[in-house]
Formats: C-alpha cells, structure tokens, sequence
C-alpha cells in the first residue's frame, strides 16, 4: 500500500515553491526584470515577437551564484 503521508508532503513542498516562484517573478518584474535594454522585441502589424536576452543571462548568473552557495 503507498505511503500517502509521504506524497502529500511531496505535494505541499511543490506547491509551496510554486508559489514561491511565482512570487518571484511578480516581485522581479516590479524591479523592471523582463524590460532590459538587451531584451529583442520585434513588434509588427498582427506579430510580436519578444526573445529576454539581457533577462536570461542576469537570471542564469543570479541561479548559478545560488547553486554554487547553497552547495558549499
């Protein structure tokens, strides 16, 4: 028979950083991420096209500088 205290406790932890990193994208965006002057928008009659280049690169070092703390 599975253990459904363990799954519901998977559940709550996944959950719970879903939330969280929904509310770090709300906070992010509030600071201006997601606008930066290296981000592609392409904006045409019925098409838009918008690629965060300068978004991209700032989060990948923030979650690298992260990663290299919390495994230290």
């Amino acid at each position: 028979m599975p253990d459904f205290g363990t799954f519901g406790r998977l559940l709550l932890i996944g959950g719970g950083l879903i939330a969280f990193i929904g509310l770090l994208f709300i906070l992010l965006n509030r600071l201006g991420l997601g606008r930066l002057p290296g981000d592609i928008l392409i904006q045409r009659d019925n098409f838009t096209f918008y690629f965060p280049l300068a978004t991209m690169i700032i989060v990948s070092i923030l979650l690298t500088l992260l990663v290299n703390f919390l495994r230290r």
